[in-house]
């Protein structure tokens, strides 16, 4: 089965919810959540994650067929950057889990 862009996004926002919910439990932090996108300026998907009082920003990939490792590590630092994070990290699913 091919993806198309809406079944690629309700993917991609099931998968932050997951990570979200997990990150809220295991962290006991209720303020980590989903973030909104913000275009050129995003900030991370998951928002309200700290690591010694330093913002962490986490890029959620629930990717398709291709492998961009590279593309998504700058695009973490990116995001770090625009949120003054101490740290962009990559949080991806790998293809034919669940």
């Amino acid at each position: 089965m091919t993806r198309n862009r809406r079944s690629a996004k309700q993917a991609g926002a099931s998968f932050e919810r997951s990570i979200a919910n997990y990150l809220a439990d295991v962290m006991d932090d209720e303020r980590i959540d989903r973030r909104v996108k913000r275009g050129a300026n995003d900030r991370g998907d998951i928002a309200g994650v700290r690591v010694h009082g330093q913002r962490l920003v986490i890029e959620a990939k629930n990717c398709c067929s291709k492998l961009d490792l590279p593309g998504w590590v700058r695009e973490a630092q990116a995001e770090a950057g625009n949120d003054d994070a101490l740290v962009g990290v990559v949080v991806h699913k790998r293809r034919g889990t669940t």
